[in-house]
């Protein structure tokens, strides 16, 4: 699953479970100063019908010892003037329906014996108490009071229809829900594209990997944040330029090193073809002692040449793998070298320099000069002039080499330090 799907379905859910236990606290919290502002009025109507009741029995002239029965109802049919919505009911001592208003519930039960459920109001909990029933999908508080009055033991009930009260609770219910699926679909259209739009970052990230992945070492993501992620677009572009350039170099080094065995191949194949042709020839030839000497000579000259190919190779093996040891010597040492090895050629060779102690490793140094001496000997015409000046300037001792011949291409310029750049 998606990034940008998981803040979606997450963000989502949250609003929806913070909305739902809102509403249901709004809502329910309506519907219980509903309950409780009707659940006052039915009580203090009753308040009021019981008190009637009983200044109305006293005022009753007795003609019997007792209050009868008749007379009860009397006064409850007149005391009931609640309309539709409440109904009176008077039980004897024995619990039997003395009065009824007419279309008092028939579910309803007598709570006489069973007032104690109730809280009091103005007295203990026998004197006035009530409780909340659901008569035929409908809703009733139903009162009971104790009468005790001249030597009746009466309970005085009222049954009230609050089922508005309900009915508004569910219609307060639904039209939430309503109103949530709609702040719902809007809200989920602006987080899904918040969560695309702060995922972008990531996108552009993946996209980049996957690209240098398949080779494209020059891929980079765009920065398009100043926050946490776009520092870790900043930190993968650093990455990926040091890894380019780490593959380039890893590139560069192993086209030298193809390069340095293809030359170096075509080195050895110049002296060994030479080697095997003079040698063949003294071996299935009877020579003439002249022609033989000769023929040894150019074995001898040709394993020379082998031998210093091996030792230039040698060479940049310790300049590549090992420590360089170095010390101080003097440039004359050098200079002196390369005047002793190519006087014999026939060239015309110059040598200037200032003679200085520097700090170095003067083998590598004489060996570095030596060949580029015999390469300018190489590339020159017979008696051509080859210079070769060394000059101490500002700390550093600068060797020069200068020849007449056709000279380096500029494109291949960059190659004559490639050795000592990867080494």
């Amino acid at each position: 699953m998606k990034f940008s799907l998981k803040l979606f379905l997450w963000t989502i859910s949250i609003v929806a479970a913070t909305l739902a236990v809102g509403g249901y606290y709004i809502v329910n919290s309506m519907f219980q100063t509903s309950l409780a502002r009707e659940t006052k009025q039915v009580m203090d109507e009753s308040g009021i019908i019981r008190f009637g009741f009983e200044i109305s029995a006293l005022n009753i002239p007795y003609k019997y010892e007792h209050l009868q029965d008749q007379d009860i109802a009397r006064i409850a049919q007149r005391l009931d003037t609640g309309g539709e919505n409440r109904y009176v009911r008077i039980c004897g001592e024995d619990s039997a329906p003395l009065y009824a208003s007419e279309g008092f519930p028939a579910g309803s039960v007598s709570m006489k014996g069973d007032m104690d459920q109730g809280f009091e109001e103005g007295g203990s909990a026998k004197e006035l108490a009530y409780r909340i029933i659901p008569i035929d999908r409908r809703y009733y508080i139903q009162t009971a009071a104790t009468l005790g009055i001249i030597d009746r033991s009466l309970s005085l009930e009222t049954l009230t229809d609050i089922t508005n009260v309900f009915t508004e609770r569910e219609t307060g219910f639904s039209i939430y829900r309503r109103v949530c699926i709609v702040i719902l679909i809007c809200e989920g259209i602006i987080i899904f594209m918040s969560s695309y739009w702060l995922t972008r970052p990531v996108r552009l990230l993946s996209a980049a990997a996957k690209k240098m992945a398949k080779g494209n070492y020059g891929a980079r993501a765009k920065k398009i944040s100043s926050d946490e992620l776009g520092s870790l677009t900043q930190d993968f572009n650093e990455m990926a330029m040091s890894l380019e350039e780490n593959v380039y170099q890893l590139q560069e080094a192993a086209r030298a090193q193809e390069e340095f065995v293809g030359v170096f191949a075509h080195e050895l194949k110049t002296p060994l073809t030479a080697i095997i042709g003079y040698a063949d020839m003294m071996r299935s030839q009877k020579l003439e002692e002249e022609k033989l000497l000769l023929s040894a000579d150019y074995i001898y000259q040709e394993g020379r040449r082998l031998e210093k190919l091996s030792f230039n190779l040698l060479d940049l093996i310790v300049l590549k793998r090992t420590e360089k040891p170095t010390g101080t010597f003097h440039t004359k040492a050098i200079f002196e070298y390369i005047r002793d090895t190519f006087s014999k050629f026939d060239i015309n060779l110059r040598i200037q320099y200032e003679e200085r102690e520097v700090y170095g490793e003067m083998s590598l140094i004489k060996t570095m000069v030596a060949n580029l001496v015999d390469n300018a000997v190489k590339v020159s015409e017979p008696w051509g002039l080859v210079e070769v000046t060394g000059v101490a300037e500002d700390g550093r001792y600068t060797f020069t080499i200068h020849d007449c011949g056709c000279g380096i291409p500029p494109e291949h310029l960059s190659r004559l330090t490639e050795a000592f750049l990867h080494g």
